[in-house]
């Protein structure tokens, strides 16, 4: 090794007029260390350098790497920026491939690039790029941080929209997100933009406080009082303990018996019922814990039927006739389309119906019977 270097890197006049001496002494001195190692170590420890690997920077700075390690793992290891931006290698002077294993005592020059990252290819262990977990894992937390800062942008600017749309564009962000219950607007913006939080709970935080409703905590605990006196609703919604009070379904969920339910108090709107799951409805309770209210599904009277607004999800590959057959379930199935939302970025349809229900048990039938039309991907309720 000692002899190749002095011959192959150095030559008999050395670079550029440095004598061959001075051009690898540090590297003899190196590797004299690490075989000086080898031998006080051998006879107590065994196979000391089964697993590990020790091979050299161009400035003869030593880098230990587990056996097995690539030109990227060595990338890595030196600093986490040339990980990123490695594109090739030189192993002794050699240009080889990124996925070549190193050995005891070589001397690597990364090739990198200006700007960039990682690519997903180097995750996939059939492609032998990473041998190092340290390597894998610097490589995941590029793209997770890749994929929180592009939930970060959809969803600034999904907020923005809503406030140009309410008028409110002079509203400071990170006043927005701590009244909304959120550490700063970035943290606002990324579960807006992972579709984890509604638009419309960002609405009503917006619009002004209206008038307050005829009802009040003294009449619901006046109401309370007659609970024994109380009757179920002819149908709808029972609040449990008061007769007769105004009720709405909430949009962002739009419940339907049996679901599990709970009411929000509104100012001016009466009581919002919720799923029991309802991201809103679970923020709320975080909240506004105050305004939480019990609520049960109350009976149907005899010979009528409830129906309910819910909300259909279907993803497909996008496809002629996919509509129409779309539709025919629903028509088959004798369920009422009231409303259609579509759209088809880059040949996937992506495709929202509301369809009226009197019992959400029955739904599961039907995007059974739509999973199974040629082409989509998924059905379910929004």
């Amino acid at each position: 090794m000692a002899a190749h270097w002095a011959y192959k890197e150095a030559g008999a006049k050395g670079y550029a007029g440095v004598s061959a001496n001075t051009a690898y002494d540090g590297k003899i001195a190196v590797l004299r260390q690490l075989l000086a190692w080898e031998r006080d170590m051998s006879s107590s420890s065994g196979a000391l350098f089964d697993d590990r690997i020790y091979v050299l920077t161009p400035n003869a700075a030593v880098v230990e790497l587990p056996h097995g390690a690539t030109p990227i793992d060595f990338a890595y290891a030196v600093h986490t920026t040339v990980g990123h931006r490695c594109r090739g290698a030189h192993v002794d002077g050699v240009m080889v491939p990124l996925t070549t294993p190193l050995k005891n005592g070589q001397t690597v020059d990364v090739v990198t690039a200006k700007e960039g990252g990682p690519s997903r290819d180097w995750l996939n262990p059939n492609n032998s790029y990473l041998a190092s977990s340290r390597s894998r894992n610097k490589v995941r937390a590029w793209f997770n941080a890749l994929a929180s800062a592009e939930n970060v942008a959809k969803g600034r600017e999904l907020v923005e929209k809503t406030l140009q749309r309410e008028g409110k564009t002079a509203t400071k962000l990170e006043d927005l997100a701590h009244q909304l219950g959120f550490e700063s607007a970035l943290q606002l913006f990324e579960v807006v933009g992972k579709d984890e939080f509604s638009l419309r709970t960002i609405e009503a935080q917006l619009r002004p406080p209206e008038p307050e409703p005829e009802f009040n905590e003294r009449m619901l605990a006046k109401a309370g009082q007659d609970k024994a006196a109380s009757k179920s609703p002819r149908g709808g919604v029972l609040v449990v303990g008061v007769d007769s009070l105004l009720t709405q379904m909430a949009r962002c969920c739009r419940p339907a018996p049996p679901d599990a339910i709970g009411g929000f108090v509104t100012k001016g709107r009466g009581v919002s019922i919720h799923r029991a799951n309802c991201a809103d409805f679970l923020h709320l309770n975080h909240t506004h814990v105050d305004r939480i209210i019990e609520v049960a599904w109350g009976g149907q009277p005899l010979g009528e039927v409830s129906l309910y607004p819910v909300d259909v999800r279907i993803d497909a590959l996008d496809r002629s006739g996919l509509l129409r057959d779309i539709s025919d379930v629903f028509a088959r199935e004798k369920m009422n389309v009231i409303g259609v939302n579509t759209h088809s970025p880059k040949g996937l349809a992506q495709m929202t119906f509301t369809v009226q229900i009197s019992d959400a048990k029955r739904l599961n039938k039907v995007l059974s019977l739509l999973a199974e039309i040629a082409g989509v991907r998924t059905a379910k309720r929004h």
